[in-house]
């Protein structure tokens, strides 16, 4: 297989194999697809769309492509709140503590110095008196 088979492919607006979505991130992903080509397939992605499956697939092939925590422990209702980030951050530091209060578990990851806003645990630190 070929990245730029694939590239080619998608750009055509054929649909992808489950097996050509994984190439292509565990390619990217190991350093054997340069940022070039998956920038190339990024936008045939845009420009073609992918289909309710290869988004499917995709969205899995990404989660597998790195380590991934055993959540087993928790138990009860859980949900994950995730963040783009952004200048405001507004929603995670209100969010997961409300839902947290009605009992629901919030796993949260949350980066540090992520850009010139900081990551959402350099905020909630940088509150007065406060020790996570």
């Amino acid at each position: 297989m070929r990245a730029v088979d694939i590239i080619m492919k998608k750009r055509d607006g054929s649909e992808l194999s489950r097996d050509e979505i994984a190439f292509i991130v565990n390619g990217y992903v190991a350093g054997d697809i340069p940022e070039y080509q998956i920038s190339s397939w990024l936008m045939a992605v845009f420009f073609r769309g992918m289909s309710f499956r290869e988004t499917a697939d995709l969205t899995d092939c990404m989660l597998r492509s790195g380590t991934t925590m055993n959540l087993e422990g928790i138990t009860g209702p859980f949900v994950d709140k995730h963040s783009t980030g952004g200048v405001g951050d507004k929603v995670s530091l209100v969010l997961a503590p409300l839902v947290a209060a009605c009992g629901v578990k919030v796993p949260m990851m949350s980066g540090r110095a992520l850009g010139h806003t900081g990551g959402t645990l350099d905020k909630v630190e940088s509150i007065p008196g406060y020790t996570p």
